[in-house]
C-alpha cells in the first residue's frame, strides 16, 4: 500500500510539538478509514530507522504518528548517531518530565481521535529503547488497546523523567493495563536491560494479569535499527518480530470482536 507524509505542530502545555503523519494514500477511497499507531522514538528522536519502521507499518493500513519527543529541547530534527547526539539524548531522557511524556502521549491520541478526519477510532503504541517505554506508558491511556514494545528501556530502573521514580511499574501493579494487550520484544544480550530487569518487569505484568506476550531472543540491544546499530542489527530477526507486532495491532485493531465476556474458563490439563 502507497503511503503518504505530513507533520502537524500539536501545542502542548510548554512549546509545540511536532508528530509527524505517516498514512495511507488511497485517493480512490477519500472516505476510507484505519486505526492508528504512535511510533515512539529512541533518543535521538524521529532518525531515518524510526522513519523507515513507521512507513512500514503505515503501508500495512494504519495511521502512523511519530511525536518529536525532545520538543521542549530541540528541534524536530534527529539528534546525531554519534557521540554527541547519544550523550545528548540521554541527558534529555532524564531532564524532561515524566509528566511532559504523559501529555505528550495524551495529546497525540487527543488529536487522532478527535481531528484526524481517517482514524477509525482505534489507537495503538510502539516504539524502541526509549520509545518501548513510552509505548508502555502510553497503553495506561484506556483509549489505547495494545502496545509493542521492543527493548523498552527504564522501566526496571525507574530513571525516566528528571531523576524521579517514573512508577510505569506501580501503575501496572495498581491494573493500569488490565484494558490493553502488550506485546515485550527484548534480546537475552541486551546490556541495557539486563536479566534481573527482565525479570522484574515480566513478574509485574504477570502478578497483575496482564495480557501479555513475552518474547526474548538471541539479540542485543537496538537489533532491529537498520542503521548505525554498532553491528547489533538482525534483518531475520527483526521480520520475525514486524510479523509479531502486525498480528497483535490486526487482532486488537482491526479486527472488531464485540465486547469481552468473562474469562476463557479453567484450562484443562490434557496431552
Amino acid at each position: 500500500m502507497l503511503t503518504k507524509e505530513s507533520y502537524v505542530d500539536l501545542p502542548t502545555s510548554t512549546t509545540p510539538m511536532r508528530v509527524f503523519v505517516i498514512e495511507p494514500n488511497l485517493p480512490s477511497y477519500p472516505n476510507a478509514k484505519f486505526p492508528a499507531v504512535i511510533v515512539w522514538s529512541e533518543i535521538y528522536q524521529v532518525t531515518g530507522p524510526v522513519s523507515r519502521f513507521a512507513t512500514q507499518i503505515a503501508s500495512q493500513g494504519y495511521i502512523v504518528c511519530c511525536p518529536s519527543v525532545y520538543h521542549e529541547f530541540e528541534g524536530p530534527e534527529p539528534l546525531a548517531y554519534d557521540e554527541k547526539g547519544t550523550d545528548r539524548g540521554n541527558v534529555l531522557k532524564v531532564e524532561k518530565e515524566l509528566k511532559a511524556y504523559d501529555e505528550d502521549a495524551k495529546l497525540v491520541v487527543d488529536w487522532l481521535l478527535n481531528e484526524s478526519a481517517r482514524c477509525s477510532g482505534r489507537v495503538g503504541s510502539t516504539g524502541m529503547c526509549l520509545g518501548g517505554h513510552l509505548a508502555f506508558r502510553t497503553a495506561f491511556d484506556p483509549r489505547v488497546s495494545a502496545a509493542v514494545c521492543f527493548f523498552p528501556t527504564d522501566i526496571h530502573s525507574e530513571t525516566l523523567g528528571r531523576n524521579e521514580r517514573s512508577n510505569t511499574l506501580s501503575l501496572v501493579s495498581q491494573g493500569s493495563l488490565s484494558h490493553a494487550e502488550l506485546l515485550i520484544l527484548l534480546g537475552k544480550q541486551d546490556t541495557h536491560i539486563p536479566r534481573a530487569g527482565r525479570d522484574l518487569i515480566r513478574k509485574t505484568l504477570e502478578d497483575a494479569d496482564v495480557v501479555v506476550s513475552w518474547c526474548e531472543y538471541q539479540a542485543q540491544h537496538a537489533f532491529i535499527r537498520d542503521t548505525s546499530s554498532k553491528n547489533r542489527y538482525d534483518a531475520a530477526l527483526t521480520a520475525v518480530c514486524f510479523q509479531q507486532m502486525l498480528e497483535l495491532f490486526h487482532r486488537t485493531l482491526v479486527l472488531d470482536l464485540g465486547q469481552k465476556v468473562g474469562a476463557s474458563g479453567k484450562i484443562e490439563h490434557v496431552c
